[in-house]
């Protein structure tokens, strides 16, 4: 209740929220538009509309990063949603495939530029750190409501309605998210020390690279990744081709996925009171390998039944939960308050840098090839991500030899940075 009595995040939370929703309706419109453009080949359309979007991901958010310093952080979250509104609101006239394209371009630039930035903006609204932890897992929650009941609400209205007017939802969403950012006191990003324009550019990433729990956040993203972009962009021919379904059925398997990353998302706040982050991540990136790993089985053995489909995806999407909720902790334990803006868009380029490479996997391959070469091919990669954040993430990791704030970042120093590096035994 503490962390809802702070009224400028109370805003920004009702924002993130009313856009996500928008979001999750516009995300199943365009996976039908994309089947109902190219039928049997919507896995290659969709596959190539998320590919652009990752790759804005990647190239955008840096440069908001970058310059998040020297812009009214207020003032440019709400020009940012009124632009995702209008070309949001323009997805229903397409007529041909390169139009999607065009509008996807325009659409996650923009939203490459909104995330980062509004992630940023939370921890200098939300100072406790018990309060922060707490708006991390309700971020998550928010994100898990919309990807369990955007679909629902997608399937209830697709009942009376044709898929188009999900576009029109979205539209509304960014437009309520824009006027609540507007009554909000966000404060400006604290001045960067770096004077070089390359510098700020590449300095979240730096960090990264430069520190060993963010070593092994980079390659859990791969895990998350993986097995995320099956659910994504397989979804929709999967159960319209395999199980026969309808449009509705679409909706409702992305619902599972949904389901299972909400009932995770809201025992962790407990959860991350008690346990090291690392533990609660290495559980999600095993949890992730066994539903991929099944769904490879699945498809090797043409088992298309509805409950063993909707049993993994469930699986998966509390997977992905595990991963992902710990991961702002684990940012915020590691580097220094002015360093913040620069680490979130690192992590918001660098996580989809990796949706950019298994985004193309599951479309085109999904499609050329088929799902169980392509399935076979993400599971392969969620091994390797896996390996390797257990690895780069040790489970203990001495301070005394970890870098010094000269060397690039800050040593984390309380109880919680201890935390996120190592297992419970070793900070009782």
């Amino acid at each position: 209740m503490s962390l809802f009595a702070i009224r400028d995040y109370r805003h920004l939370f009702s924002a993130q929220v009313i856009a996500l929703f928008g979001t999750g309706l516009a995300t199943v419109a365009l996976g039908l538009l994309a089947y109902d453009l190219a039928g049997s080949a919507a896995g290659v359309v969709l596959g190539t509309a998320l590919t652009i979007k990752m790759a804005m991901y990647v190239l955008i958010a840096p440069l908001a990063a970058a310059y998040a310093d020297r812009l009214p952080r207020r003032l440019f979250l709400t020009l940012l949603d009124v632009v995702r509104a209008g070309v949001v609101l323009a997805l229903p006239f397409v007529s041909e495939i390169w139009h999607i394209y065009a509008l996807i371009g325009v659409l996650q630039a923009a939203s490459a530029a909104f995330t980062p930035t509004f992630q940023a903006v939370i921890p200098d609204i939300v100072s406790k750190e018990s309060d922060y932890t707490r708006a991390l897992s309700a971020s998550q929650v928010a994100y898990t409501m919309e990807s369990l009941f955007s679909p629902v609400l997608a399937a209830v209205a697709l009942t009376f309605m044709t898929f188009n007017w999900l576009f029109v939802g979205t539209s509304v969403g960014f437009i309520v998210s824009a006027v609540l950012v507007l009554s909000t006191r966000v404060p400006n990003a604290a001045r960067n020390a770096r004077s070089s324009a390359w510098d700020r550019l590449t300095s979240g990433v730096k960090t990264f690279t430069a520190t060993r729990q963010l070593r092994g956040v980079m390659a859990l993203n791969l895990v998350v990744a993986a097995a995320g972009s099956i659910v994504v962009v397989n979804t929709v021919n999967y159960v319209r081709d395999h199980l026969g379904g309808t449009q509705a059925d679409v909706a409702w398997m992305l619902a599972a996925s949904g389901g299972g990353t909400l009932v995770v998302a809201l025992f962790l706040p407990r959860v991350l009171d008690r346990i090291a982050d690392r533990t609660v991540m290495m559980t999600g990136a095993l949890t992730l390998l066994v539903g991929v790993f099944a769904t490879v089985a699945m498809v090797a053995s043409e088992v298309n039944a509805w409950t063993v489909t909707m049993t993994i995806w469930v699986v998966i999407g509390g997977g992905m939960a595990l991963i992902v909720t710990p991961t702002g902790r684990v940012i915020r334990s590691a580097v220094e308050r002015s360093e913040l803006p620069a680490a979130f868009a690192a992590q918001f380029s660098l996580s989809h840098l990796a949706w950019l490479v298994t985004y193309p996997i599951a479309g085109w391959l999904g499609t050329i090839s088929g799902f169980t070469v392509a399935w076979s091919i993400l599971a392969a990669l969620a091994v390797i991500g896996a390996v390797a954040g257990w690895i780069a993430w040790p489970h203990r990791i001495t301070f005394e030899d970890e870098p010094t704030p000269s060397e690039g970042r800050a040593v984390p120093a309380s109880r919680e940075a201890k935390r996120a590096y190592s297992a419970p035994v070793a900070v009782r």
